[in-house]
């Protein structure tokens, strides 16, 4: 009997693996945490919603497939004292990054691009690009040089490519793109994204191709890529080759009107520190915080989407589960291996960590500044959204604030402090 039951147990044990590890309720204590030391972190988030550091929080902490903690704090509306809710939609702006990046390798894993392959394979206008040389802030005026080579779809993954940000990047890129009509992706309407990229591409790049890590308009870049390649809208893409198969239920470019009351209100930190709702103005132009409700055609592959921090922990798993989540395979496993390690070289990027393919990687010379083990991955979005992916813990943590201006993101590695600490094993 004894012999049985291991043999059924162990069946089970296989098909679990095989159908990739789905996220399940479950306790504090069967996560590997104690419940216990769990409860700091809900003292440290109504502490800072005390102090006034932001306005209310969603935090969610998967291991081995078990929630081990996903609670709010604070408040959706300062002045109604509206609880912050836990499953609220939220504007998650650069890790829709992410999201893109998984898509252009699904399109490698089916031979349909190769990381070397150039730009101006698929957008012709990033044939003969140039560099900028000297930029005059008066008249906004350059002059440039030849790039010593094209810009490849790795270039771009990796953020090397020498493509700058345009509202919120340097001021060079800033005057440079806004003469083309370029933004940074959110709250853009009436426009194609091939169209903004195709134009892009006859601009000049910020430095020469992996020369440096330049943040930018790359991942928009493989988002018009993604469409051509694919022959379907980003939008479509997304829906029926990612979020449908994972189950993820909550997560748009455009979010459906009977889902408005979860979008998540947005608020900003005054210079005094006062916490008010965003205005109407932000990221230097005429966007409003309902740009989610706004319906589009322009879908921003670089900071587009809207989601849960629930939807957004399925889409880690999966990454944690080598490619496969709930028996539905979105990349093979050595595509997610060749995505969670270092792909930049001795390119310098912040805290000696290094860049994958659409991730920030914590590397042996900088895992000594937090708790996260060699090769944790991550990345967040610019309305304080931040997420981590650890391997060797088998864990997943996630914060959603919901903040535009904000100078106290220390709390942001004191979660992570805080969840790493409640670990018991």
């Amino acid at each position: 009997m004894k012999r049985n039951i291991l043999s059924i147990l162990f069946v089970v044990a296989g098909a679990l693996s095989a159908f990739g590890q789905v996220i399940t309720t479950s306790t504090a204590e069967a996560a590997g945490f104690s419940s216990e030391r769990l409860k700091r972190i809900d003292a440290a988030m109504n502490e800072w919603v005390d102090k006034g550091y932001l306005n209310g929080a969603s935090a969610l902490i998967v291991r081995n497939g078990k929630v081990a903690y996903y609670k709010a704090a604070g408040y959706n509306d300062l002045g109604t004292k509206t609880p912050m809710p836990r499953d609220g939609i939220f504007r998650i702006a650069s890790q829709t990054k992410a999201i893109t990046s998984v898509a252009i390798m699904m399109l490698f894993d089916e031979g349909k691009l190769l990381l070397s392959d150039p730009v101006s394979l698929y957008i012709p206008s990033f044939k003969g690009q140039s560099v900028l040389v000297k930029f005059n802030p008066a008249d906004t005026t350059y002059t440039t040089e030849p790039a010593k080579r094209e810009v490849t779809i790795k270039d771009l993954l990796t953020h090397t490519s020498g493509i700058g940000y345009a509202q919120i990047g340097s001021r060079e890129a800033n005057a440079i793109y806004a003469k083309s009509n370029l933004t940074a992706g959110i709250g853009m309407r009436d426009a194609s994204l091939q169209d903004a990229m195709s134009r892009l591409g006859k601009l000049p790049l910020m430095h020469q191709p992996g020369e440096r890590f330049t943040y930018g308009l790359n991942t928009d870049v493989l988002g018009a890529l993604v469409e051509v390649i694919s022959g379907i809208s980003l939008d479509e893409f997304f829906r029926t080759r990612i979020f449908e198969p994972l189950g993820m239920k909550d997560t748009y470019f455009n979010l459906p009107q009977a889902k408005a009351a979860r979008l998540v209100n947005l608020y900003t930190e005054k210079p005094d520190g006062t916490l008010v709702k965003a205005s109407a103005q932000m990221l230097n132009g005429p966007v409003t915080p309902a740009y989610p409700l706004e319906k589009t055609t322009y879908f921003s592959g670089g900071a587009g989407l809207s989601s849960t921090i629930y939807d957004y922990a399925i889409f880690l798993q999966m990454l944690l589960n080598n490619g496969e989540y709930n028996g539905k395979r979105i990349l093979a496993r050595n595509t997610v291996r060749m995505m969670t390690v270092n792909q930049v070289g001795d390119v310098s990027i912040s805290n000696d960590d290094k860049f994958g393919l659409g991730f920030q990687i914590v590397i042996e010379k900088s895992s000594g500044r937090a708790p996260a083990q060699v090769g944790t991955f991550g990345w967040g979005g610019a309305f304080g959204t931040s997420y981590w992916v650890d391997p060797k813990e088998k864990m997943v943590l996630l914060i959603y604030r919901q903040m535009q201006a904000r100078t106290h993101n220390e709390v942001i590695e004191k979660f992570r402090a805080l969840a790493y600490g409640a670990m018991n094993e």
